[in-house]
């Protein structure tokens, strides 16, 4: 059996500490990078082109389903497990309609986790119980419709932008964390602002929660 190599992606140093010890007690498994930011989970992969990234739905920097969608537009050799504590439909049906191969409740037990790198490495789909893949299915069907998801309408780089907006930072921090200039943060700020028709901060913070891009607390 070839050895999967993983990156793992989860803000919490001990939650991850303890993941890649748990990933690692699996022969077949090496853990070749980790990192507690989203920005950083695409620079990994873009680096280290693992066969596995594990990451975590919510993420500083870019959250877990963005960086899903970045991850499998610019890689799509490396298949995608979300970490998640939500089980709700739309959670699942955004992770899976980015791209992810799986999806596994934080809540669920050890094996769930290394059986979900195992399968998405065999071209399977893995949800954790209790979720169930025609259920997801049937609420996707009953959730589509023709109408224009404004998000789609962002770039890559707006994407982030309004994530890092959305988490407080100001222009001149976001601008250092993506290596662009105060002004064009400006810009990107301003045009992502008028593409989803948002007029402040607390419309842009609502819209990310909205869009799963925060947690709701």
């Amino acid at each position: 059996m070839r050895t999967i190599h993983l990156v793992l992606a989860d803000d919490h140093l001990i939650v991850r500490q303890g993941l890649r010890a748990l990933l690692e007690s699996q022969a077949a498994i090496h853990v070749v990078g980790e990192t507690g930011d989203g920005l950083e989970a695409v620079e990994l992969v873009k680096q280290l082109r693992p066969d596995v990234l594990v990451v975590d739905l919510m993420m500083p920097g870019l959250s877990g389903l963005e960086v899903t969608r970045q991850v499998r537009q610019r890689f799509p050799n490396t298949r995608i497990v979300i970490l998640s504590m939500h089980s709700g439909e739309p959670y699942v049906m955004e992770a899976l309609r980015n791209g992810a191969e799986g999806y596994v409740l934080k809540a669920s037990s050890a094996a769930d986790l290394t059986q979900a790198v195992h399968d998405v490495m065999e071209g399977r789909r893995y949800l954790s119980p209790p979720l169930s893949l025609e259920a997801i299915e049937l609420f996707t069907q009953k959730t589509r419709d023709a109408t224009l998801d404004l998000y789609e309408t962002l770039t890559r780089r707006e994407r982030q932008v309004l994530q890092l907006a959305a988490e407080g930072l100001s222009h001149n921090e976001i601008s250092s964390r993506l290596s662009i200039s105060p002004h064009t943060a400006t810009t990107h700020r301003t045009n992502l602002m008028r593409k989803l028709g948002l007029h402040n901060q607390t419309e842009l913070v609502r819209f990310a929660i909205q869009r799963r891009l925060l947690p709701l607390e």
